[in-house]
């Protein structure tokens, strides 16, 4: 297997030319984020990933992790040394406030380092990941004492996290959740319950693990707003605040999965033997509010997880095409040619290439929304970042996962038979992104959100308000002769885009299950055309760039040639997903069901 090489070109343009790294390193508390600094620490994130992580990817599929008789789980060789440099670096707490012991950089500085992570080692970078979104949920919401004791620790990495959701009658559906919490004289509560799916719940790598447990009291209303949140550590502290005793807490199986096998998937017991003590984080029967503060966090990690794993598969992909030699070139007919000289491979490849960017440009440019939204002064400013980061919140986790995972099948088939076999390595690509488009909620939970509460909740406001925004990008291109076709696809994108939403609103209250029954469609739909909306962007700057005669000639042209590529492989793709959505629900509600 090739050696991994992060794509800092690539990474930079877009942090400097289409997100705006300069414009949220003057907002109040970002000033570090210079950018000396920052192309500092993406080259040495890239080190990190290529010389650490990288190498034990392997093993970890390979050898996954051990549960023991004593319910203790380790993990594949090389994994403990690896978190331990990982900590020791302070990776964990790049993007977290200073306050907590993080370095309070700007979630677009974090960003492309999370996707090194993932393309190097998607399965242990499931940790900090998880540590990330569990600081910002106590951030937020834990009491100051609660703060003071659990997230130092957790922002150092020096113990793990995690969060508890599913159960096996409880899964999409949390309402029927049934672990309890009953109060205790001292002011902790005692756990009972069981919980599946649970990602590193058990491990070697850290000193403790804090659970984040969803459940319900002895006198909580039923449904959702009766779930309250604990925190409940694998070990209780001592007076000094070291783990001592152990809780309440045991692993009682692992998972055996399709991929990711380097991550332990626990099944958790709660209470088997007294009850386990745990902690209320915020109100009680308002756990479920917090909760999506980690998930969202993590849905957007997961959306990042997508070009990352996407990024690693064409690298594979493309030194491959280079190297194997295969049949003669279909134009001049030499032999002894590289499978890159015939045009389909060269095709899948500048597909792959293309579709990363995409997802890389749009995942970029929301990271910046998140630091608009959090530390911009002017309110309208910080307020318009934040309806357009819960507008594509399902989008940067629906639609990406869903293209990066068809480019990672892609990657295999570039290597043709030879990619069918494990030993080539490009078949753990694929089937570790398997995954990104079911947890932190599935592609159609990201649908159903989207129509339902982004667009038919609100009117669709915000989404007419992006599609302003898209029709002025339009206008820009219009100027630069050259870029017609990339208007012409956005223009088009842009009309069926509204379009639709005008059909959607037109029909939520009447024909629901129809609208539902295209709700995925949807999201592709709008998922296409802020690919090629950002892809159209990209184009825009390296003109601009190519105009002030700056940079590398070459390499701005082939931008400019990806976003022109783009525009006309993939953004026709929006016309027919409009049509899906719009008259195949009624095929859907109309079907028997017996006949199926």
């Amino acid at each position: 297997m090739i050696d991994y090489a992060a794509p800092l070109r690539d990474m930079q343009f877009i942090l400097g030319e289409l997100a705006g790294l300069d414009t949220i390193a003057a907002l109040p508390g970002f000033e570090d984020a210079s950018p000396d600094v920052v192309e500092a620490i993406l080259a040495e994130a890239g080190k990190f990933a290529a010389g650490v992580l990288a190498p034990i990817n392997v093993a970890g599929d390979r050898q996954g992790c051990q549960l023991d008789a004593k319910g203790r789980v380790t993990c594949a060789e090389g994994w403990k040394e690896a978190w331990d440099r990982f900590v020791e670096a302070g990776w964990v707490g790049l993007s977290v406030p200073t306050e907590f012991g993080g370095q309070g950089l700007p979630k677009l500085v974090s960003t492309p380092v999370w996707e090194m992570w993932f393309s190097t080692n998607m399965a242990f970078a499931m940790l900090p990941q998880l540590n990330v979104s569990q600081a910002e949920a106590l951030r937020i919401a834990a009491s100051d004492e609660l703060k003071r004791t659990w997230l130092p620790k957790i922002v150092s990495g020096e113990w793990g996290s995690t969060m508890n959701l599913t159960e096996p009658q409880a899964g999409s559906d949390l309402a029927a959740t049934r672990t309890r919490a009953e109060p205790t004289p001292d002011g902790t509560y005692c756990l009972f319950g069981q919980k599946i799916f649970i990602s590193y719940g058990e491990h070697e790598l850290t000193s403790n693990i804090v659970h984040l447990v969803l459940a319900r009291l002895p006198d909580a209303p039923s449904g959702v707003k009766g779930l309250s949140l604990f925190l409940v550590p694998k070990y209780l502290l001592d007076a000094d605040g070291n783990p001592g005793a152990s809780n309440d807490v045991h692993c009682i199986a692992i998972e055996h999965k399709l991929g990711i096998h380097g991550s332990p998937t626990c099944t958790m017991s709660y209470g088997e033997v007294g009850g386990a003590v745990g902690y209320l984080v915020g109100e009680a029967n308002r756990g479920l509010e917090t909760m999506f503060i980690m998930m969202n966090e993590a849905r957007f990690g997961v959306g990042v997880q997508a070009p990352g794993l996407a990024e690693r598969a064409y690298q594979l992909a493309l030194a491959y095409a280079r190297e194997r030699a295969q049949g003669r070139d279909a134009v001049t007919g030499e032999a002894g040619k590289p499978i890159l000289c015939h045009p389909d491979v060269k095709r899948m490849l500048l597909s792959m290439r293309a579709r990363v960017m995409a997802m890389r440009a749009l995942l970029y440019t929301a990271a910046g929304w998140f630091d608009v939204a959090h530390a911009n002064p002017d309110r309208t400013v910080a307020g318009k970042c934040r309806r357009y980061i819960d507008l594509l919140m399902p989008v940067a986790k629906g639609w990406c996962t869903e293209v990066g995972q068809q480019v990672c099948w892609d990657a295999i088939q570039v290597f043709g038979g030879m990619g069918f076999v494990e030993e080539t390595g490009i078949a753990q690509f694929a089937r570790d992104s398997r995954i990104t488009t079911i947890y932190e909620g599935t592609t159609g939970i990201q649908a159903n959100d989207l129509v339902g509460r982004k667009i038919l909740r609100e009117g669709g406001e915000t989404l007419y308000e992006l599609i302003t925004e898209l029709r002025g990008v339009v206008l820009e291109l219009r100027l630069a002769r050259e870029l017609g076709v990339i208007a012409d696809a956005l223009a088009a994108n842009v009309a069926t885009l509204e379009r639709t939403a005008d059909w959607v609103l037109a029909s939520g209250k009447a024909n629901l299950a129809q609208v539902l029954a295209g709700a995925v469609p949807f999201l592709k739909l709008f998922g296409t055309v802020c690919a090629t909306w950002q892809m159209a962007r990209l184009a825009l700057a390296a003109r601009r760039t190519l105009a002030a005669r700056e940079g590398d000639t070459a390499y701005l042209a082939s931008l400019v040639e990806l976003a022109r590529f783009h525009a006309l492989t993939f953004a026709p793709e929006a016309e027919a997903l409009g049509v899906a959505v719009r008259e195949a629900g009624q095929s859907v509600v109309a079907f028997d069901d017996a006949l199926l």
